[in-house]
């Protein structure tokens, strides 16, 4: 199992203190460079604002930009439609990290005395690196009529469409009625997609994507899925409540598996506590299924036919989140529980030729696990913010019986700055670092050991 996932960024635990010097020493350079920081790119060229209206730090959007997002990329003034544009504008970002970075695993499968891959060592990499391109094109094709377009590729530069959506804002003249369909990002209030942190280990949420040890099938909440949403707020954005039916093929194109579909559902509501800013709670359902074996095969049994996937089994996703801020301060907290099923978690068709009566392996049950989430960052000043976020997974109930009660569990330690010399209307640049922790019980490959890998970043965060 792995829940550290990738973003792009090809993502330390031997050495802190040395670490920790590294981090100390790369920041002090960092801050030597300040100067004034203004605004982001394809929609601060549009409409001529500073990006602090729309990101307290870019890519984290503010309480408007998130507004801003939920009204179509729509200020409601002359400037929405093309038509009202000069013919030179075109919505268009570029954005790709050049890095160093060092990456540790205590337990990795080597050759060695035991024999082929029957040994584990120690290794540790670094060097200079780059991360992956993302190609942003957003806006909207003429009023309420909004467009998002995301060709990505990975640092070898294989493309796929990690966005593909249009959607039809504020139907009959109200706000509660905005219907996205394409792929897209989830409704998740803490948007993985504007991540500010980029290692291997931290890259993603690991709440988003974990997976009990030795599960097959393949989902991310994190993951931009296919589908269609229905999205509705107030005016003042206060009030947030969505719904999307999807295709159960995470994201995946020509529905490959199955012809099931799942639902995603999100409601939040912001009140103001005072001076001390905005604040937000919500929660969020992932109803899911997923096949266990297949209709028709082509090549033996093994050999499923794409798209014939049958045998549906459930899996559940659910959070509640809330954004807390204290000034220059905030904090996001969310407790997730999730549970698959026992078919799911041992791998076990519920049907078919492989297992013609559906029964379940001796001990089998359903995997339920919980988890949680503090993500804390200080706006030093507007060109300088602080990271730190810890996340830990524990499972209640393994798949097996006789596996270890533990098995699986992660804690996830990150910390972390990311400096703005600049952010004109034309461009973006920030100063990146990271260092990144992960400890998982009972999961190393050949001893079935506690593991730790760890990853140290240094970069050029910069977008056009």
């Amino acid at each position: 199992m792995d829940v550290r996932g990738g973003s792009g960024v090809n993502r330390i635990a031997k050495r802190p203190v040395k670490t920790l010097f590294y981090v100390a020493a790369v920041l002090g350079i960092f801050l030597s460079t300040c100067s004034p920081a203004n605004a982001l790119p394809a929609f601060a060229r549009k409409y001529g604002m500073p990006c602090s209206s729309c990101h307290e730090a870019w890519p984290k959007l503010s309480p408007f930009g998130q507004q801003f997002k939920d009204n179509g990329y729509q200020m409601g003034n002359d400037r929405d439609a093309p038509i009202f544009q000069q013919p030179a504008y075109w919505p268009v970002t570029f954005r790709i990290t050049p890095i160093w970075h060092r990456e540790s695993n205590d337990k990795t499968q080597v050759d060695g005395s035991n024999g082929v891959g029957g040994n584990e060592a120690t290794v540790t990499t670094h060097g200079f690196d780059w991360s992956g391109l993302d190609f942003h094109t957003a806006g909207t094709l003429a009023n309420n009529y909004s467009f998002y377009v995301l060709p990505s590729s990975d640092n070898t530069a294989a493309f796929h469409f990690e966005s593909v959506w249009a959607r039809i804002d504020n139907i009959g003249g109200s706000s509660w009625i905005n219907v996205k369909l394409g792929k897209f990002e989830l409704d998740n209030l803490l948007s993985e997609k504007r991540i500010l942190t980029l290692t291997n280990v931290s890259g993603v949420y690991t709440n988003y994507h974990f997976q009990p040890v030795g599960e097959a099938y393949k989902f991310g909440i994190g993951d931009n899925q296919v589908g269609v949403e229905w999205m509705g707020h107030s005016k003042n954005d206060r009030t947030r409540i969505s719904a999307s039916l999807l295709s159960s093929s995470d994201g995946q194109p020509s529905v490959p598996n199955s012809r099931a579909y799942n639902g995603y559902f999100a409601a939040s509501q912001a009140f103001e506590v005072g001076s001390l800013g905005l604040q937000r709670v919500g929660g969020f359902a992932y109803i899911g299924q997923a096949p266990t074996y297949f209709q028709f095969t082509n090549g033996g049994p093994t050999a499923g036919l794409p798209g014939t996937g049958i045998g549906n089994k459930g899996f559940q996703r659910y959070g509640l989140i809330g954004m807390w801020y204290v000034k220059k301060f905030d904090i996001t907290t969310i407790f997730f529980h999730s549970h698959d099923s026992a078919y799911l978690g041992t791998n076990t068709p519920s049907g078919g030729p492989l297992n013609p009566t559906g029964a379940l392996p001796t001990g089998a049950q359903a995997p339920t696990w919980n988890g949680g989430l503090f993500e804390s960052h200080y706006n030093f000043n507007p060109q300088l913010i602080l990271i730190n976020r810890y996340e830990l997974v524990r499972m209640s109930q393994q798949a097996l019986s006789t596996n270890p009660g533990n098995l699986g569990n992660a804690d996830v330690l990150t910390f972390g700055a990311r400096y703005y010399p600049f952010i004109s209307s034309r461009a973006g640049f920030a100063y990146h670092g990271e260092y990144a922790i992960i400890w998982q019980k009972g999961v190393s490959p050949v001893t079935a050991t506690n593991q730790t890998t760890s990853s140290l970043l240094f970069g050029f965060d910069f977008a056009f």
